[in-house]
C-alpha cells in the first residue's frame, strides 16, 4: 500500500492510494473527520491535489465542506493543464464559471472515450456525403476543432473536396450536408486548404491555379503555370500569404496572394517533377524534392527569398541526400527535417536522416548551413517506394508502406509496428490524440498514444471503422481528421467517389 505525505497548519496527514479510496472512502473520511475536525478548505484542497478525477468526484459527496473544497475552479483548471497542456475553456459556454474547467474536463474525457472506444451508434455516427461524379484528388478542413483548441464537440466543421470532375465543393461535417459547389471546370488535380484564411487553392490538368472563398464558393483568382499536374504549398510569412507551385518541368513559382501574382521562379530539378512540397514550423524553409528519383537530390530554399522580389536569386541548399521517398519537418522544431531515402542505389532497405536547418551570418555574407543530426537504416520490411512519413511532436515518426504501420524515434529506433490492413494504406492521418490509417481495403484503422512507462511513447490498437460495400467501392484513397470527426475518401466503382463522415459527439 503506498501513501501520500502532507504537513499543513501542523496537521499530518496519510492520504492512501485510489484503490483504498474508492473501496472504503466513506470510511477513510469519517476516520479523517474524526482524527482532524477541524481541517481547514485551504488544507483539503492541498490534499485533493492527489487525487484523479474519479476520486475528485467521490470526496465531493461526503460534506459540504469536501464538497466546496472538490469543487475549487483550480483543481479542475489543474487537471485539465495537465492531460491536454492547452484548453480553451470558454468553448463550454457555462454560466457559472466555477463550473466551467470541471464541465470542460468533464466533457472532453468522455469525447476521448468516445474516440477511443469506437463503439457504432453509442460513440459516434456515421454519414455518407455524395455529389461528386469523378475522382476525389483533394481533401481536407477548412473548418474544424483542432486538438489545441478542442471545444469538445460543440463547434461546426467544415471539409472542401476537388475532384476529376472540375468542381469543388464545401461540406458541413456535423449535418452531413453540402454548403456550396463551383462552377464545373477542366478536372482538378490537387487542393489545399488555408483554414487561418477560409481559403481554398486548387490546380486543374491545365496548369490553371485558382483561388476559392471557403465560406462562399465564390472564385479570387487564377494564375496559368502552363504545366500540368502540379503540386501545391500554402504558408504564411510576417502576416503576408503566398501559395508555391512545383511543376512537371522541374520549376518551383511562388505566388503572392490573394491576387496571385508572380513573386519568383527556381529551377529546383531540371525536366523532374517537383511533387513534395514543405514548409517548415518557422516558416524560414520551403523543402522541394522530386519523390522516388534517384537523378535528382532535394533541396531547402530560405522561404523570404522566394517570396521577397528584391531578393534577387532565390537562396537555396541541396542536402546529403538522394532519391527522397517522403520527408516531414519535426513540428516542435523550428526547422527540423526527417528524410527517408534508399540505402544505397537500388537498395530496397531504407535509411532515415534527420537535418537541422539554419541560416548562418558572418560578417561579409550569409549562408545555408544544414547539419545532420541523426543517420540510421529502418527495419522497415518492405520493397514498397511509395512511403507515407508524420512525426508526432519530437518524440516519434508514423512510417506507412504497404499493409503495415511502423513507429520509430528520430534516431530510427524501432518502437511498434502494427498491420491492421489487409490491401495498401493510402494514407494516414496524424495528431496529438492519435493516428488513424485508411486503406485500399475499404477500412480505417483507429490507434491512440500512449506512454508505456520505460518503453515511452508507442500507440495502442483500438478499433476498425468500415467504409461499405466492396461491390461499390474500390477502397480508401484519402483520410483526415479534426478532433471530434474522421472524414475519408471511398473510391467509387462506378467513377463516383463517396466521402465516409464519422463524427463523434460528447
Amino acid at each position: 500500500m503506498s501513501y501520500y505525505y502532507f504537513r499543513s497548519h501542523q496537521t499530518a496527514i496519510w492520504v492512501k492510494h485510489s484503490f483504498y479510496l474508492e473501496l472504503n472512502f466513506s470510511k477513510f473520511s469519517e476516520d479523517m473527520e474524526a482524527c482532524h475536525p477541524h481541517i481547514n478548505k485551504d488544507c483539503l484542497i492541498h490534499i485533493f491535489t492527489f487525487f484523479d478525477y474519479n476520486q475528485l468526484i467521490n470526496a465531493s459527496s461526503v460534506s459540504q465542506d469536501w464538497h466546496e473544497a472538490a469543487e475549487t475552479s483550480w483543481l479542475w483548471r489543474r487537471l485539465c493543464l495537465q492531460h491536454w497542456g492547452f484548453c480553451n475553456v470558454a468553448v463550454v459556454g457555462c454560466e457559472n464559471q466555477r463550473q466551467a474547467w470541471k464541465r470542460y474536463f468533464l466533457r472532453r474525457s468522455h469525447l476521448e472515450e468516445k474516440m477511443s472506444k469506437g463503439r457504432a451508434g453509442a460513440d459516434f455516427t456515421c454519414n455518407s456525403l455524395r455529389g461528386h461524379t469523378g475522382r476525389v484528388v483533394g481533401l481536407g478542413y477548412l473548418e474544424g476543432t483542432e486538438a489545441r483548441f478542442a471545444d469538445v464537440g460543440s463547434g461546426n466543421a467544415t471539409i472542401c473536396t476537388a475532384s476529376t470532375d472540375g468542381t469543388v465543393r464545401a461540406w458541413d461535417v456535423q449535418k452531413g450536408e453540402q454548403l456550396w459547389c463551383s462552377p464545373v471546370q477542366s478536372p482538378l488535380t490537387a487542393m489545399v486548404c488555408d483554414r487561418e484564411q477560409g481559403v481554398v487553392m486548387t490546380v486543374d490538368y491545365t496548369g490553371l491555379v485558382k483561388t476559392w472563398q471557403g465560406r462562399t464558393g465564390l472564385e479570387l483568382a487564377s494564375y496559368a503555370s502552363g504545366s500540368p499536374h502540379c503540386s501545391l504549398l500554402q504558408y504564411t510569412i510576417n502576416n503576408h500569404s503566398f501559395l508555391s507551385v512545383g511543376t512537371n518541368q522541374g520549376f518551383l513559382s511562388t505566388l503572392v496572394r490573394p491576387a496571385l501574382s508572380l513573386s519568383s521562379q527556381l529551377l529546383v530539378c531540371d525536366s523532374l517533377p517537383v511533387n513534395l512540397l514543405l514548409v517548415s514550423p518557422d516558416k524560414k524553409w520551403v523543402f522541394a524534392a522530386s519523390k522516388n528519383n534517384a537523378n535528382s537530390r532535394p533541396k531547402v530554399i530560405y522561404a523570404e527569398s522566394l517570396t521577397s522580389a528584391s531578393e534577387g536569386e532565390p537562396q537555396c541548399q541541396c542536402l546529403p541526400v538522394t532519391e527522397c521517398q517522403a520527408a516531414v519537418f519535426i513540428p516542435t522544431q523550428p526547422a527540423r527535417l526527417a528524410t527517408i531515402h534508399p540505402l544505397g542505389h537500388r537498395s530496397v532497405d531504407k535509411a532515415l536522416t534527420v537535418l537541422d536547418v539554419n541560416m548562418k551570418k558572418t560578417k561579409y555574407k550569409t549562408e545555408i548551413q544544414v547539419q545532420q543530426v541523426a543517420s540510421s537504416t529502418l527495419q522497415l520490411k518492405c520493397r514498397a517506394s511509395d512511403i507515407l512519413l508524420e512525426a508526432k511532436d519530437s518524440s516519434a515518426l508514423v512510417v506507412a508502406a504497404d499493409q503495415e504501420l511502423w513507429l520509430f524515434s528520430l534516431q530510427g529506433v524501432y518502437l511498434a509496428s502494427f498491420k491492421n490492413h489487409t490491401e495498401p494504406i493510402s494514407s494516414i492521418s496524424v495528431d496529438s490524440f492519435r493516428v488513424v490509417t485508411a486503406s485500399r481495403d475499404l477500412s480505417l484503422r483507429v490507434l491512440t498514444w500512449k506512454e508505456d512507462g520505460d518503453k515511452g511513447l508507442t500507440l495502442e490498437n483500438r478499433y476498425h471503422l468500415l467504409g461499405g460495400s466492396h461491390t461499390m467501392s474500390r477502397g480508401f484513397t484519402h483520410v483526415d481528421c479534426d478532433y471530434s470527426s474522421i472524414v475519408a475518401c471511398a473510391e467509387g466503382r462506378d467513377g463516383k467517389d463517396v466521402l465516409r463522415v464519422y463524427t463523434f459527439t460528447s
